[in-house]
């Protein structure tokens, strides 16, 4: 752990009361961040070879500079939070220690904690980098990486999950298990910290999404809001559904129990799965119905394709 103090690149805290960040000194802020140029930013998506960390970066800064000229009001926020920081790892550990702080669980706590965690571990990193490039190319209403980075809900809930997650393997599990109280009461998200959680994964409005303790999700998986992965009971032990990689879960989906759902396969919104579900299988209905015929060629977590299985369901009612 640090010493509780945010470095020289980061210079706002969090207020301990509410209210806007202020800086390291007592004194107000008596002037406005320094003058943003404008900048061009890269058009999306990235040569394949690009897409990694430092391209991430560069655009997030990018998005920053012209949201900050073109909308002043924001100015001091993105400077605190993008402009001010010397890498994406540490501009993301500064705005979820600022957004899971309390009264007693202090932002420069968690700030210390964050980029520990996200400089120990370059997986995370890299799954930092997937997430954002997930939601780039699958949510058309994602305005650009620093949209989701600032905004989305979803991306925070599960990059704070991982930390966690790497919290609980340290046997540090009663932190771990605030960071989940928190990322539950401030995203209404609740994902427990043993669940092991892939990359390129999508948590779209992630309102209400529940995941247990031994749920397991594979990379480049899609979720939709109001989806449970639960147990079935009291049971202790391996209760939890494991999500293969490359799978769509609709809204409002309900998987409860041991079960797996193949890589590619496909649960529509609304249903409840109890079973099995083999790969590039689309599941769907209260209780879910595994549908016939020709098995998607595509992964469905990628594409993003919610209705294809209609045509398969002539002889199928709720």
């Amino acid at each position: 752990m640090g010493t509780g103090k945010v470095g020289a690149d980061h210079p706002y805290l969090h207020a301990p009361h509410g209210g806007m960040p202020l800086r390291d000194d007592p004194q107000p802020r008596r002037h406005s961040p320094p003058a943003l140029h404008p900048a061009v930013v890269p058009a999306y998506p990235p040569p394949e070879s690009d897409a990694d960390e430092s391209w991430v970066w560069s655009q997030i800064k990018a998005e920053a500079r012209r949201d900050a000229d073109a909308e002043p009001a924001l100015a001091s926020f993105l400077y605190a939070t993008v402009l001010s920081h010397s890498s994406l790892d540490r501009s993301l550990a500064f705005h979820l220690a600022n957004k899971l702080c309390s009264s007693t669980l202090l932002s420069t706590l968690l700030y210390d904690l964050f980029v520990a965690s996200l400089a120990a571990h370059p997986t995370l990193r890299a799954a930092v980098v997937a997430d954002l490039l997930a939601a780039r190319s699958r949510d058309p209403a994602c305005a650009g990486f620093s949209h989701c980075l600032l905004n989305y809900k979803g991306f925070l809930a599960i990059q704070a999950q991982r930390v966690a997650h790497v919290l609980w393997a340290q046997d540090r599990r009663a932190l771990a298990l605030a960071l989940q109280s928190r990322v539950a009461e401030v995203f209404a998200v609740d994902i427990h910290p043993a669940a092991a959680i892939g990359k390129g994964v999508l948590l779209d409005h992630a309102t209400g999404v529940v995941i247990g303790e031994t749920a397991v999700i594979g990379d480049n998986v899609s979720i939709l809001h109001h989806v449970t992965l639960g147990g079935t009971g009291k049971a202790v032990g391996d209760r939890h559904p494991k999500i293969g990689d490359g799978v769509l879960i609709g809204a409002g989906a309900t998987i409860l129990g041991n079960v797996r759902i193949g890589a590619g396969a496909k649960i529509g919104a609304g249903s409840l799965v109890l079973i099995d579900v083999p790969p590039r299988t689309t599941a769907v209905g209260n209780p879910a119905r595994l549908l016939g015929g020709k098995k998607g060629d595509d992964m469905p977590g990628e594409s993003m394709d919610h209705t294809s299985f209609i045509q398969q369901w002539s002889d199928y009612s709720i």
